[in-house]
């Protein structure tokens, strides 16, 4: 594999309200997140087998209006200049960005989610499901099928099944 480039493709795309980024809101946290669905395209849904016990999900996508990566930024919340990888700012070298957001309910290939900060139209590059003991340990969330096994997580470790 050639480390200097390589291919991603979206699974989806995400629909909101927010058409501007001018009127997206930099959060999902924040008051103006609203609801939205993600559009899973066909040939990923079976994927989606078993995300619907799972009151969160982590939604990564590519920042297709984000303009040339900096290195050095003055973020949303802030007026001094920091490191891009100090902030979530979208002008990075890879302009890949993640919110987590609340997951409503599933039909068909459609994901109707809750805390959009997303533009609409974003490619959506993965999916992958909140777990409070892995992503923060002292907020209580449901989390689905992991709830029997997450009692072995001290004693778990990788293997090559996904190598």
């Amino acid at each position: 594999m050639n480390l200097s480039v390589f291919t991603c493709r979206p699974i989806g795309v995400i629909h909101s309200p927010f058409i501007s980024l001018e009127e997206m809101p930099i959060q999902p946290a924040s008051r103006t997140a609203a609801p939205g669905t993600v559009e899973i395209f066909p040939g990923f849904q079976a994927g989606l087998k078993d995300l619907e016990g799972f009151s969160h999900i982590i939604l990564l996508y590519w920042l297709h209006r984000a303009g040339p990566a900096k290195l050095q930024v003055t973020p949303f919340l802030d007026q001094a200049d920091h490191g891009v990888f100090a902030t979530r700012a979208p002008a990075r070298p890879n302009p890949i960005g993640l919110s987590i957001v609340a997951l409503e309910s599933i039909e068909g290939g459609f994901l109707h989610i809750a805390n959009l900060d997303i533009l609409n139209g974003t490619p959506l590059l993965d999916i992958k499901p909140y777990v409070p003991q892995f992503d923060h340990p002292t907020s209580p969330q449901a989390i689905g099928w992991l709830q029997k096994s997450v009692a072995n997580l001290d004693s778990t470790r990788s293997d090559e099944r996904f190598k």
